[in-house]
């Protein structure tokens, strides 16, 4: 039965016109791609009803668009990192060159606005139609996908061979991608991003970057620190990769204009899964993507662990035993304050205390601590957070971070009321955080009294033990210049050495330890915060009284054989 829309027009009527095809064998080709949901074009040709070339010159004609010939077009001149392959290979479109903000799009028939508007809305570009002959389009396609399989294919035999049966990521897929988010185009990215997870896990990362760029892409992991280069796979994976990451962390896939925020647990086995924390960034050529590996087990090394001298450790312990007051830890971001803040809560978490923190973002699960994501969407800010703990009972509060001047009072107040406070601020030195404070509007009297302990903070890579090599060619001039003589260590002692470099470590290096300035907050440095003093003046009575300044905690590792020198200098100044 014919329906009553069925009247030829577009393409078929031409073809009628021209006296290429009968009128009833027009209308029934139509009926039946109506049925079928199948394009005229490619129902016409491959149905051997008329030749493709024919059909082809006939549309360019009809519809006054431009028509190339594919056979003088060399398919890896594509740009293949700009359209998805699952569209390429529905839409039987493909993409044929760019002129900044405009598309070339290869199609056999240019009436297809459901082609158009979807991949025009994938790209952010103007899509202008180019008529091509729907044999040649077909085999230029495949070319196209099967080059794009081989690059990844590279890409991938560039990472060690690592066993994936039992790797299960725990992220909600997208429920648009039901019906083919688990075809074989999407199998060999998956298999690259699982790989990359896991050999991070594996030699020790704590970030992964994925980075596009104009003609390259690369991936490189922070080992102890320091970035290094992994992998460079070709640019034109880069919304694949993008997309499959964004989908693992449940962000909207279609957003590639404002950064956006994500988690994926990545389950090893039935008893061990990593979090990584997600974050995208718009960039001139594509998404950066940065994970942050949250390994929930680095906050229960226990305190032996972090590098803390045995005064420093001491002095610690015995603050967070105080039933008041506030411990602040302080330094640069991915110097290892979250873990010396979990490791005290830690210790603290016994079924007698009531402990909660307020979290931006929360990093670290931790089971028997009330744990508060801040969303300042819905006005969830630091501040409100502590005032909703404070009426409910709490022994201990854990702050993220102290950001304002209203987040501190609350949190010295609390300090102040029979509650331990730990937190953290981003100043250089410990007397610099009491300074800090003050200039933020808080009074010098509530400073004095409530804050208990300051802890500044970097990491510094450790020497690896099978090839550091002893550093006996370093001057008495030299050490006596880089201020090893303020340390609390006979020069006889010293035990100094140089990294090399071997199977076992990266350069020479294996691992981080803490390098600590630990300020407790003494009757008599009170007394210089109430005066008004500044950090030089609490920085003298603090030396006085004891205190090793980070510079000296550095030195000191190089002298026990703990860190190189070269380390110590990259990660303290004076």
């Amino acid at each position: 039965m014919t329906p009553a829309n069925s009247a030829l027009r577009g393409l078929p009527k031409r073809l009628v016109q021209d006296g290429l095809i009968e009128h009833e064998a027009a209308e029934e080709a139509v009926v039946h791609c109506q049925q079928q949901r199948l394009p005229f074009v490619e129902h016409i040709v491959t149905a051997n009803i008329l030749p493709a070339q024919l059909v082809a010159t006939v549309a360019a004609n009809e519809f006054g668009s431009p028509l190339l010939d594919l056979d003088s077009f060399n398919v890896d001149t594509a740009p293949k990192e700009l359209v998805d392959s699952k569209l390429i290979r529905r839409h039987k479109a493909l993409p044929l060159y760019n002129r900044g903000n405009r598309l070339s799009l290869g199609v056999c028939d240019p009436t297809n606005h459901q082609t158009i508007n979807e991949i025009q809305f994938q790209t952010g570009m103007t899509i202008e139609p180019v008529l091509v002959e729907y044999d040649k389009l077909e085999a230029a396609i495949e070319s196209f996908l099967n080059q794009q399989e081989e690059d990844l294919g590279e890409a991938l035999g560039t990472l060690d061979d690592v066993h994936l049966d039992d790797l299960d990521v725990a992220a909600v897929e997208d429920p648009a991608d039901e019906d083919h988010g688990g075809d074989t185009d999407d199998a060999p990215i998956v298999r690259f991003i699982n790989k990359l997870l896991l050999d991070a896990i594996k030699l020790g990362a704590s970030d992964i970057h994925f980075e596009p760029y104009e003609r390259s892409y690369r991936v490189r992991f922070r080992i102890d620190g320091v970035l290094q280069e992994m992998t460079k796979p070709p640019a034109n994976l880069a919304p694949r990769l993008a997309a499959r990451l964004k989908v693992m962390s449940q962000l909207d896939i279609s957003e590639r204009r404002i950064p956006q925020d994500g988690r994926i647990k990545l389950k090893l086995s039935k008893s061990k899964a990593i979090d990584f924390r997600v974050n995208t960034l718009p960039t001139l050529y594509g998404e950066k993507i940065v994970l942050r590996i949250l390994d929930s087990n680095s906050a229960k090394m226990g305190i032996d662990a972090l590098g803390y001298e045995e005064d420093q450790k001491e002095a610690y312990m015995n603050t967070l035993a105080q039933p008041q007051g506030m411990i602040l830890v302080t330094g640069p971001t991915g110097s290892g304050k979250t873990v010396s803040l979990y490791t005290g809560l830690g210790i603290l978490n016994t079924p007698e205390r009531n402990i909660s923190t307020a979290e931006d973002p929360i990093e670290i699960n931790m089971d028997g601590i009330n744990q508060v994501q801040i969303n300042t969407k819905v006005n969830l800010t630091f501040a409100e957070a502590l005032r909703a703990f404070l009426r409910q009972d709490p022994d201990v509060i854990m702050v993220g971070e102290i950001r304002d001047l209203e987040t501190a009072e609350i949190s010295i107040k609390a300090a102040q009321t029979g509650h331990l406070v730990l937190s953290t601020l981003h100043t250089n030195s410990s007397p610099e955080t009491l300074t800090r404070l003050l200039n933020m509007g808080v009074p010098a009297f509530n400073v004095a009294t409530s804050v208990s302990l300051i802890i500044a903070q970097r990491l510094a890579r450790r020497l690896c033990q099978h090839c550091r090599r002893p550093a006996d060619d370093i001057p008495d001039k030299i050490l006596t210049e880089e201020g090893f003589d303020s340390i609390d260590l006979p020069r006889e002692e010293f035990e100094l050495y140089h990294p090399v470099g071997c199977p076992k470590c990266t350069n020479g290096y294996k691992g981080r330890s803490g390098v600590y300035e630990v300020l407790k907050v003494t009757p008599a440095i009170s007394r210089i915060i109430m005066e008004g003093g500044n950090s030089l003046q609490i920085g003298e009575k603090a030396k006085e009284e004891g205190f090793r300044t980070l510079r000296q905690s550095a030195l000191l590792k190089a002298a026990k054989g703990i860190i190189s020198l070269e380390e110590a200098n990259r990660v303290t100044k004076d």
